[in-house]
């Protein structure tokens, strides 16, 4: 059986282990129970008012999904009009991994809730289950899809590393843009709906009316709840599932380049998806580890699978690299030492990452006080502090990133920087569970708090929600990171298939691109702020109306009009996302066809190095104006209802765009320009005569 035909079947057992583990964990979700016949009303409105959104988006982007197949299939020659197909596929899984993680959230916020009379550890089991489903499918769907296109590419075009190269990866290509012309609307829709209720509810809620966050009074409750879901599960995931696989595929491509022989080369292509399957055995264990104890921190058992993962799938790179690609008398000189250390390299920034972005944003850390400090005297100064923490923010996760690629790419080259980068992700599993886990704990503590259950629910449940911040942050750090080393290899793939060499900085097409690449973040996170604020005055208006129409609502003599609000977030989440997608999809294309492939090196260098620093930026101060916030409700700064705390209701309603629309959605755009210009690429040659 040659090396081709078993790294099938490895990637066949891993996939199935990860989506045999999401059938068997979703069953268990389903079968917990739920008694509280409120309790089941609410979360059905939060089920049901998700489930319209995502139905509703799916519908908005058939449109597109065909538009863009159409175009692969009639640009493209020969072959490589198979692009279509597997760009079909790409959407497809990934719009999967969104509909199934949304289904199992919105079961397990009301089941964690139910679960949390028991105490802390049962909440956390049904909570922590809950984003593991969403994580292994994730994980399982990428590998799945990769098994079925190899499957195909193998059976039509053969194994030959002339058919690698000139066909089957090409054409693998479409399905990474599948996967990110999702994720991009994935995320930009779910971040519009999710801040356009949160602003809502808060702004009206807490600041005019003085009720509390998640109060069943509040209009804007059920879809501030909804919106934890399609933004933080549905969007995350495919944030994430589209790094995975254009990790994965920017690896093979610039593996089939490496001058060693063809048996060599044909290892350092498939390597990638067997350190994937390796991941997801990792991330299986580390979930296993995820134990708490009564009484102990549920953050410490989250750290434990997280780190125990990463552990086990160094241990496991080291024995694939040694044991698969072992010393070649012709391997490019690259041994498996310095393969296996980029792996590790991956590993260790994506955590160092995470850990300056929880000190930068975590409860109680010196910058997250300061702004506290900050917030008794006034909005101006709570504003001004926060993006000061921001924006200094930013500069050592760079030195990370920095440190990562240069290390890595003295070890191995390119690949090296690819291997790196799904280091970074290997244990994607297990650090989606955790990251999905969050917004899941939070709305168990909204449900305990709309459906009256007892102040010790809601205490378990706020203990919960209290990690899930951190995790959230940390998982935004990883998804920053891994953007940053993905569109590195991505570029390098777009350079070496369009034939563009050395690329001058002092070309005028280069810096006319590399200008236009760094003003874009700008452009697209200025749509997607303005459209939260427009969503956003519209849902305040109503919350508005409603208190003054129904007055009987706030002696809880009349019930609010859910519903209302959440037609209101999904119809300008669906109507603004359709704008800054366009921009991300067209511009590579118009850039290459008009300008041609030098000016687009430098559009990717730009829109790489400005979205890089400014998604950093924006998530970390607006995940750190939410914590500030969290904190005077705690207790500090006179607590709930002083000045402060209203000033810091109105910094971290400035940060919810900045920390769930504009900023996450900046990871997907440099990527899936990125892709687009691989995809493009063997047009681009042919269009210039390259």
């Amino acid at each position: 059986m040659d090396i081709f035909t078993w790294t099938l079947l490895i990637v066949a057992g891993g996939s199935f282990l990860a989506l045999g583990y999401a059938v068997i964990k979703t069953k268990w979700i389903f079968k917990q129970p739920v008694e509280n016949e409120r309790l089941k009303r609410i979360g059905g409105f939060v089920a049901d008012g998700a489930m319209a959104f995502m139905i509703r988006e799916y519908k908005v982007l058939i449109p597109f999904v065909l538009f863009v197949t159409a175009f692969l299939a009639i640009a493209n020659k020969g072959a490589l009009r198979y692009q279509s197909v597997a760009f079909v596929l790409g959407a497809s899984a990934s719009a999967l991994a969104g509909f199934i993680g949304m289904k199992v959230a919105t079961a397990a916020n009301t089941r964690t809730t139910h679960a949390a009379q028991g105490g802390l550890i049962p909440a956390l089991k049904v909570a922590f289950t809950g984003g593991s489903i969403m994580g292994m499918s994730v994980v399982g769907l990428s590998t799945l899809g990769f098994l079925i296109l190899f499957f195909l590419g193998r059976s039509m075009f053969g194994s030959s590393i002339g058919a690698l190269s000139d066909n089957i990866l090409p054409i693998i290509t479409g399905f990474s843009l599948g996967a990110s012309s999702m994720a991009l609307f994935a995320r930009v829709g779910g971040g519009i709906f999710t801040k356009a209720a949160d602003v809502g509810a808060d702004l009206v809620g807490k600041v005019e009316a003085g009720i509390p966050e998640d109060d069943p009074r509040n209009p804007a409750t059920i879809a501030d709840n909804v919106g934890d879901n399609v933004g933080d599960v549905a969007g995350m995931g495919a944030d994430l599932f589209e790094s995975y696989v254009g990790s994965i595929i920017g690896a093979m491509v610039l593996g089939i380049s490496i001058a060693a022989s063809d048996a060599y080369r044909l290892k350092l292509v498939v390597f990638p998806l067997l350190l994937a399957v390796a991941g997801i055995v990792a991330a299986m264990i580390g979930i296993s580890f995820v134990r708490v104890k009564e009484g102990k921190s549920p953050q410490a058992a989250l750290n434990k699978g997280t780190f125990g993962a990463a552990g086990i799938a160094a241990l496991f790179s080291f024995l694939l690299s040694y044991f698969f690609l072992g010393e070649s008398a012709d391997n490019g000189g690259m041994g498996y030492l310095s393969i296996f250390l980029s792996s590790v390299i991956g590993m260790a920034s994506g955590t160092l990452i995470g850990m300056i972005t929880e000190y930068y944003t975590g409860t109680n850390t010196k910058p997250v006080n300061k702004i506290v400090k900050s917030c008794e005297t006034g909005p101006a100064t709570t504003l001004i502090t926060g993006m000061g923490v921001g924006m200094a923010s930013a500069f050592p996760p760079i030195l990370i990133i920095i440190a990562a690629i240069m290390t890595s790419f003295a070890f191995a080259g390119l690949y090296g920087i690819a291997i790196a980068a799904l280091g970074m992700l290997m244990t994607l599993g297990v650090q989606l569970a955790v990251d999905a886990y969050g917004p899941i704990a939070d709305n168990a503590g909204g449900l305990a708090e709309m459906s009256e259950f007892p102040h010790e629910v809601r205490e378990i449940t706020d203990e919960l929600d209290a990690v899930g911040n951190t995790t959230a942050a940390i998982g935004k750090g990883f998804a920053i990171g891994s953007a940053a080393l993905t569109s590195i290899i991505l570029f390098s793939a777009f350079r070496q298939q369009v034939g563009v060499g050395i690329i001058d900085l002092m070309n005028p097409l280069v810096i006319s691109g590399v200008l236009l690449g760094a003003v874009l973040p700008y452009l697209f996170s200025s749509m997607a702020m303005n459209a939260v604020g427009e969503a956003a005055f519209a849902m305040i208006e109503e919350v508005r109306r409603q208190f003054r129409e129904k007055p009987g609502i706030l002696d809880e003599t009349e019930e609010p009009d859910y519903k209302r609000c959440v037609d209101i977030s999904t119809a300008s989440a669906l109507r603004e996302m359709i704008l800054p997608g366009v921009i991300a999809v067209v511009t590579p294309v118009l850039v290459g066809f008009i300008a041609g492939p030098k000016m687009l090196a430098g559009t990717l260098i730009g829109v790489t190095a400005s979205g890089v620093v400014l998604a950093i930026f924006m998530s970390n101060a607006g995940g750190a104006w939410d914590n500030a916030k969290k904190m005077i409700e705690g207790g500090a700064s006179q607590g709930k209802g002083s000045e402060a705390h209203k000033a810091a209701v109105v910094g971290d309603t400035v940060g919810d765009p900045f920390k769930d629309t504009a900023g996450p959605s900046l990871n997907i755009l440099i990527k899936l320009m990125a892709i687009i210009s691989l995809v493009i690429a063997p047009m681009l040659k042919n269009f210039w005569g390259l």
